[in-house]
C-alpha cells in the first residue's frame, strides 16, 4: 500500500520579504509602541504568507499580531489581505462560555429570584406517571389535586447522592464522633416513598441538623439516647473493727491549765 504524499508550496519570497508592509498594517490597529519584536511567518497556500509580531499591551499577555499578506498571480506587489490579534502559546484566555443554567450553582438563588426548568428536564415526569408509590397518581391529577409534574427515577437518585455524599451524610467529622446513628435517634423522622429506609429529617431543635434531611447513617451528639446516664454505684457499708483499739497518747497543748489566771467572774 502507497502513502498519499501532500504537495507542500515553498513559502513565496516576496510575501516573506514583506515584514515592513506587515508592521505597518499592525501599527495602524494597535497604539503606537505596541507591535513588539516579529516572531516569524508561516505559509498560508500559494503565495499567501502570515507574519507574527509579539503584542506589547499588558492585557493581552502571550497575544500576537497576525498579519496575512499575499500577492496575485504574475504580480510583484504584495498587499495586505488579513490583520488580527491572536491569542499564542501561554497567552491569558477567557474561560469558555457556558450557559446560564450550567453556571448555576446551589446557593445562587436570591430574594426574588426566578429559576425556570425546562420541559424537557430529565429530573421530572408528569403527575399522573407512575413514580413507585402506592398513591393513585392519574387520580389525583384528574381531580385537579396534584402537581403538573412530579420527581423522576434519575432525579430521585441524584438527590439521593447528593445527601448521601454531602456535609448530612455519613462521610462527615461529626457523623463519625456521632454515638449512634440517626436511624437509632428518636428525633429522626423518616421520609416517605421510595427513600424511607435511607434518609429522613432531624427534629431536635438543639441538633445542628434540626430542620434538615438527614441520611440514616448520619450522626451527631444530639442523639436521642446520648444523654441516658448509667445507674448510680451503691457505695459500699463502711467496715469498722471493734475488736481491738489503739492507744493514743495525748500531747501537751499550749496553755499551762494550772497557771491560768482569774477572768473576774465566775
Amino acid at each position: 500500500m502507497s502513502r498519499t504524499r501532500t504537495r507542500v508550496s515553498a513559502p513565496d519570497q516576496a510575501c516573506v520579504a514583506a515584514v515592513d508592509l506587515a508592521r505597518a498594517a499592525a501599527e495602524e490597529l494597535a497604539r503606537p509602541g505596541e507591535p513588539g519584536e516579529h516572531l516569524g511567518h508561516e505559509s498560508e497556500g500559494d503565495r499567501i504568507v502570515t507574519h507574527f509580531f509579539a503584542c506589547l499591551d499588558r492585557a493581552y499577555r502571550g497575544w500576537r499580531w497576525a498579519i496575512t499578506v499575499t500577492r496575485a498571480s504574475r504580480a510583484k506587489k504584495v498587499t495586505v489581505s488579513e490583520a488580527v490579534l491572536l491569542p499564542g502559546p501561554g497567552a491569558l484566555l477567557a474561560p469558555e462560555w457556558l450557559p446560564w443554567s450550567e453556571r448555576l450553582r446551589p446557593g445562587d438563588l436570591g430574594v426574588g429570584d426566578l429559576l425556570p426548568t425546562p420541559e424537557d428536564d430529565d429530573r421530572l415526569v408528569p403527575g399522573f406517571t407512575d413514580t413507585g408509590d402506592d398513591a393513585d397518581h392519574q387520580m389525583v391529577f384528574e381531580y385537579g389535586l396534584g402537581r403538573a409534574r412530579v420527581l423522576s427515577a434519575i432525579g430521585r437518585d441524584r438527590a439521593a447522592r447528593r445527601w448521601h455524599s454531602g456535609e448530612h451524610g455519613p462521610h462527615t467529622p461529626i457523623a463519625h464522633a456521632a454515638p449512634a446513628q440517626c436511624s437509632t435517634c428518636g428525633f429522626y423522622w423518616p421520609l416517605s416513598g421510595e427513600l424511607k429506609l435511607t434518609f429522613g429529617v432531624c427534629a431536635n431543635e438543639y441538633a445542628p441538623d434540626d430542620g434538615k434531611v438527614v441520611a440514616a447513617d448520619h450522626g451527631c451528639g444530639a442523639h436521642s439516647e446520648a444523654a441516658v446516664m448509667p445507674p448510680p454505684v451503691e457505695q459500699a457499708t463502711p467496715i469498722l473493727d471493734d475488736l481491738g483499739f489503739d492507744l493514743m497518747e495525748e500531747e501537751a497543748g499550749s496553755v499551762d491549765e494550772r497557771a491560768s489566771e482569774e477572768l473576774g467572774h465566775s
